[in-house]
């Protein structure tokens, strides 16, 4: 197993598993995106798409049946690591995200706020926004 940053040639795969999960959005392939490989294949992806305001960590998702080995923590870990800084996501398991030091954000970035262009088939009273301060 191997965590990095996606090249190019990884966005099929990407959005293979993205549109699996229900985790695809409008030009993601513009995002940065850090991928679990193994076997020679992407297992899991997790993405950074960069806002006019901020940053959101994003498309966090396991090939079910490579999940239960901790590799979305290691995503999640790998994109703290190389983005120190302030980091934001929306999410219907904030619990899941609360351990990497995330808190519900007190406000929503104005790029955030629309949501509903990509976050597709979500109910929006599930959802919560959150964000982690920068600093490594």
């Amino acid at each position: 197993m191997r965590i990095r940053k996606a090249k190019k040639a990884d966005f099929p795969d990407i959005i293979r598993l993205a549109k699996l999960y229900n985790l695809d959005y409008a030009d993601m392939e513009e995002d940065g995106f850090w991928v679990v490989e193994e076997g020679g294949r992407i297992r899991g992806i997790c993405g950074l798409k960069k806002h006019p305001e901020c940053l959101e960590l994003c498309a966090l998702g396991v090939d079910e049946e490579w999940r239960g080995r901790g590799w979305g923590g290691l995503l999640v870990r790998a994109v703290l690591r190389d983005v120190p800084a302030e980091l934001y996501l929306a999410t219907v398991i904030p619990g899941y995200f609360r351990r990497f030091g995330f808190k519900k954000a007190e406000a929503v970035p104005a790029s955030m706020v629309k949501k509903a262009e990509w976050c597709a088939g979500c109910r929006p009273e599930l959802c919560t926004v959150m964000m982690r301060q920068g600093g490594r």
